[in-house]
């Protein structure tokens, strides 16, 4: 028998060098493996004879090779195998690209089950493109795995297909002990849920995909049941924390909010009352700020830290990027010139104390380390520079820190965001409170699954003075007129953005993994060094163009913003590193190059870069895509009211974990695709509740307080 914390090397099949690919994705024991679900089911059921094949439908058939043969292609290069399959009613061919190892595996006489889809070639006729085969001696007690049954497809890699998965966990299901459920009965009744032995059948290998969907529904339930359990004991055990009161001086809080240039927004007002209430209390708050782009959370959050150096007490005010992080360094020095207790901006290049009345001094970046341990300096603004020190990996020590604010914080991971809080420190201390924002609006349901710990603010307004973006759908013919428009924008002084979806162009895949339309689709798609060499030479050759990706080193990224700020470029084209934060006033072009490619969240963001000064913006998407979904997507930007409505469709279309970033939530993949279900969340949420208020200790669940533990360790710890 197989236990599920048995070690992949130790299972008899499981050679060295899988163990070593599986290794690579973070599957080393029975469990990791049999964990890894298909996210979706090619229905291979209908076994049918050649002569009866119609295109567009899948079917197996079954079938002997008359003939087999490789070729190199001229176009795109690659390497084709094509196999002529018979039965007694007909003859099929079936490719493979990029598989030439099939030469030595597959022989004319064979005999062998395929399944795929079956498509019409204009050239060829009838075939079936890249068939999924398996040889009746494969077959464990006589049931197939890949052929004639519902076909579980898992996410792959190069070197680990779904074949491969379905060839490893069948045999390991097999012989796998009995495992104990640890979910309530009453949990599981309620819904005709499977325990789970059956249920773990039944994801991987159903007879019926009521039997999957139902499985499925069950480990969402799972998920979705712990995440709650763990938010709400988060919650209950932050309120026994300490934290610094940081006192609301209402005079000095009018007096700054005076001095502002514009009038708060009611919805800025209603936030930062909120956030002052949270951190007047002698427990840590735990609150999440949204706002839509433009909506002016900084100053909200500004203002709170102030708030916190006026009670002589430090604030941190972290961001993910370098660029975003002196641009709210610069709010401060805009916005609160008198401000005198020093706001400093520490990252990988900049060191630097702001002291009021325009003095602002560099410093050696130990140097300001130190100042910030004394606590000489009241709110300091930065990096992951603020976790750790890159000379020794120290974490920097603060005096007195009341108050952490993170931009983006879905944006870091999990534990980044513990360290710098302090979440996971000895009860008894003093923790700081937490305020994070997000510029991409997070629907309420996402919200409370993912971040249920939080308490939730949102400004849903914009300044009263902004002027709407205009955003048009360019047609491909269209393409000129749109280069003609630019070039007059830049010659009123304005300044245009580009976005593609990829920094450079994609190579053809390596030999050995299946090429998909999709791959094809990839090698054709607008990239940031074509676009840049095609519009700086081409295009625009007599206005300044330049380019900014993720692999630009970060002294050279800021050189490249610094210049765009000051006007000195006119074009930039750019990957999403500027999809958020980034604030030039005088923009008033996003041009969105392969928007279909981008969630409607991210266009969103996009469109947020511009229309932020005087000036009438406008977005342009172009789209190689003609499809109806495409133009339902880019329809609904076009017609969104605001930010939370466009979140909300696009969570409806892509998924959470699109919409966030599973690696950078830590959330299991099953409770974030679980949130399109709202009667499922509520469930779970209204059970996990009343479960706690009976037995908060679980004393009378061991089994389940043990995943529950293991839960929340892999949760926030990864």
């Amino acid at each position: 028998m197989i236990a599920l914390s048995q070690s992949l090397g130790e299972i008899k099949k499981i050679g060295p060098k899988t163990t070593e690919k599986l290794a690579r994705i973070g599957i080393n024991t029975a469990r990791d493996l049999l964990w890894h679900f298909p996210f979706r089911y090619e229905d291979f059921s209908n076994i049918s004879k050649i002569a009866d094949l119609e295109p567009g439908a899948p079917a197996t058939i079954h079938g002997e090779i008359a003939d087999i043969k490789g070729y190199r292609t001229w176009v795109k290069k690659m390497f084709v195998v094509e196999a002529v399959i018979a039965d007694d009613t007909g003859k099929i061919k079936a490719v493979w690209f990029n598989q030439r190892f099939l030469m030595g595996s597959l022989k004319k006489g064979m005999v062998l089950s395929l399944a795929g889809r079956v498509i019409a070639d204009p050239k060829k006729g009838i075939l079936m493109q890249h068939p999924i085969y398996e040889f009746s001696s494969q077959f464990s007690d006589g049931e197939s795995r890949h052929t004639g049954r519902l076909v579980p497809i898992y996410s792959e890699t190069s070197k680990l297909t779904s074949k491969t998965f379905r060839f490893l966990i069948k045999p390991i299901l097999d012989s796998l002990e009995k495992i104990d459920e640890f979910l309530p009965k009453e949990l599981l009744e309620e819904y005709n849920f499977p325990e789970i032995n059956s249920a773990l059948k039944n994801i991987h290998f159903p007879d019926t995909i009521e039997e999957a969907i139902n499985a499925k529904r069950r480990f969402s339930l799972e998920d979705l049941f712990l995440l709650q359990l763990a938010n709400l004991r988060a919650k209950l055990k932050l309120s026994k924390q300490k934290a610094y009161p940081i006192k609301t001086d209402k005079k000095y809080l009018k007096e700054l909010i005076s001095n502002l240039p514009f009038n708060l927004t009611d919805s800025q007002e209603k936030s930062l009352g909120e956030i002052l209430s949270d951190i007047g209390r002698k427990w840590p708050m735990n609150r999440l700020l949204q706002g839509d782009v433009g909506s002016g959370k900084t100053i909200v959050a500004a203002l709170a830290a102030l708030m916190a150096a006026k009670n002589e007490k430090q604030a941190v005010f972290m961001a993910p990027t370098e660029i975003l992080a002196s641009q709210h360094y610069s709010v401060f020095k805009k916005f609160f010139p008198e401000f005198s207790n020093g706001v400093a901006l520490l990252t990988s290049s900049n060191a630097k104390i702001f002291y009021g009345d325009g003095l602002e001094t560099d410093f050696k970046k130990q140097d300001l380390v130190k100042k910030i341990f004394s606590g000489e300096v009241k709110v300091i603004v930065g990096t992951h520079s603020l976790i750790s020190n890159s000379r020794s990996g120290q974490s920097i020590s603060f005096k007195n820190l009341a108050l952490v604010i993170i931009d983006e914080q879905h944006r870091f991971g999990v534990k980044q965001r513990a360290k710098l809080t302090g979440r996971k420190e000895k009860e008894g201390k003093i923790l700081p409170h937490f305020f994070s924002m997000s510029a991409t609006p997070i629907p309420r349901t996402l919200s409370i699954t993912v971040f249920g710990d939080l308490e939730l603010s949102i400004i849903d307004e914009v300044p009263k003075n902004r002027k709407p973006v205009i955003t048009k759908a360019i047609s491909p013919s269209n393409r000129d007129k749109a280069y003609a428009f630019i070039r007059g924008q830049v010659k009123k002084g304005r300044q245009i953005f580009v976005i593609c979806p990829r920094i450079e162009k994609q190579e053809l895949v390596e030999e050995g993994k299946i090429v998909t339309g999709r791959d094809i689709t990839r090698l054709e798609m607008k990239n940031v060094k074509e676009e840049y060499e095609k519009l700086s030479k081409k295009v625009f050759p007599d206005l300044e163009v330049e380019m900014l990706h993720g692999k630009i080193k970060p002294k050279e990224k800021n050189e490249i913003m610094n210049k765009f700020s000051k006007g000195e470029i006119d074009v930039l084209v750019s990957t999403s590193v500027v999809e958020v934060g980034v604030d030039i006033p005088n923009a008033t072009i996003m041009m969105v190059e392969g928007a279909e490619r981008f969630g409607l969240a991210q266009l969103y963001q996009f469109r947020g870069r511009v229309g932020r000064g005087e000036h009438q913006s406008f977005c342009f998407l172009f789209s190689d895509a003609p499809g109806k979904n495409t133009r339902e997507r880019l329809d609904s930007l076009m017609k969104a009211k605001s930010g939370f409505e466009l979140a909300e469709r696009d969570l409806e279309i892509r998924g959470p974990g699109e919409f966030l970033g599973e690696s950078q939530t830590g959330m299991p993949d099953l409770a974030m695709t679980a949130v399109r279900n709202p009667e499922l969340l509520k469930f779970s949420r209204d059970f996990a509740e009343e479960f706690l208020r009976k037995d908060p200790d679980l004393k009378n669940y061991p089994l389940l307080k043990n995943r529950l533990d293991l839960f929340e360790r892999n949760v926030h710890l990864e």
